[in-house]
C-alpha cells in the first residue's frame, strides 16, 4: 500500500476511533468474523465474511434523511457477506461490537429476515424484517439515564440474541443496530448504525413471520427517534414495527 494511502487511512482512524461496528459473533460455539469496515475497505481483495461491507468508511451513521433509502438497510452502499454462520433456533448468538463511546446512549434493536434462498446474492431491497430483539431505556432516573447501550458496553461491548425457537430453518439476514440518541433532541439528530450479518437457522419450526422493508422501518417523527434523552422519561417508545413474539 502507498505510504500516502496508508498516512490517509490512519488519520481516518483516529478521527473516527469512537464508532463502533460488528467485529464478529458467537454462535453454536463457533466465532464467525465480521466485515472490519475500517480495514478491509482498504484492501484489494478483503477476506470472505459473514459480514455486509459498507462504505461507511468513517465509521459513521445514517441519520433520519436516510431513513428512506437503501443505506438504512444494512448501512451505506451495503453489499451481502459471501459467508453464512449456522445458528441453532432458540439458541442465544454474541454479538462483539467494537469499542462504542459511553455518550452515545441508546436502543439496541435486532431484526432478522429471510433471504428465500442464498443471502449472498440477496437484493436487499427485498428483505422484510421483523424485530426480535429491542431494548431501550433502562433507568430514567438521572437523565440522559441508563441506556442498552450502557449494558452492551459494561459487557464488554457484547450483545446477546436468541433466535426464536419457531421461525423455519433457511437463510436470513441478521440486523442489529445501536441508535444514538445523544442528539436526537433535534431533527435528523438520531444516529443510526445498521450492522448486517448472514446466518442459516437450523432446528426451527414452521413460523414465517411477515416483516417490514428496511426503507419502512423509522420516521424521522417517530417518538422513539425524535427525543431529548437530556429531560426525564418516563416511558421510551422504542422505534420500529412491533416485537414479532413466537
Amino acid at each position: 500500500m502507498p505510504l500516502s494511502k496508508i498516512v490517509s487511512v490512519l488519520a481516518t482512524a483516529t478521527l473516527v476511533a469512537g464508532h463502533g461496528y460488528i467485529s464478529g459473533i458467537t454462535a453454536n460455539g463457533k466465532q464467525y468474523g465480521g466485515y472490519l469496515v475500517d480495514k478491509y475497505s482498504y484492501m484489494d481483495n478483503p477476506p470472505d465474511t459473514i459480514g455486509w461491507s459498507t462504505t461507511a468508511t468513517d465509521l459513521g451513521f445514517v441519520d433520519g434523511s436516510g431513513y428512506q433509502t437503501p443505506d438504512i438497510i444494512c448501512h451505506r452502499d451495503a453489499k451481502p457477506g459471501k459467508l453464512t454462520a449456522e445458528v441453532a433456533a432458540g439458541s442465544d448468538v454474541e454479538l462483539q461490537w467494537t469499542t462504542w463511546p459511553e455518550s452515545h446512549h441508546g436502543p439496541l434493536i435486532t431484526y432478522l429476515a429471510s433471504c428465500n434462498g442464498d443471502c449472498a446474492n440477496v437484493d436487499k431491497s427485498t428483505l422484510k424484517f421483523f424485530k426480535i430483539d429491542a431494548k431501550g431505556l433502562v433507568d430514567g432516573s438521572n437523565p440522559p439515564g441508563t441506556w442498552a447501550s450502557d449494558n452492551m458496553i459494561s459487557d464488554n461491548n457484547t450483545w446477546t440474541v436468541t433466535i426464536p425457537k419457531d421461525i423455519a430453518d433457511g437463510n436470513y439476514v441478521l440486523r442489529n443496530e445501536i441508535i444514538a440518541l445523544h442528539s436526537a433532541g433535534n431533527k435528523n439528530g438520531a444516529q443510526n448504525y445498521p450492522q448486517c450479518l448472514n446466518v442459516k437457522v437450523t432446528g426451527g419450526g414452521n413460523a414465517k413471520p411477515t416483516g417490514t422493508a428496511g426503507e419502512q422501518l423509522y420516521k424521522n417523527t417517530d417518538p422513539g427517534i425524535l427525543v431529548n434523552i437530556y429531560s426525564p422519561i418516563d416511558q421510551y417508545a422504542m422505534p420500529g414495527p412491533a416485537m414479532y413474539n413466537a
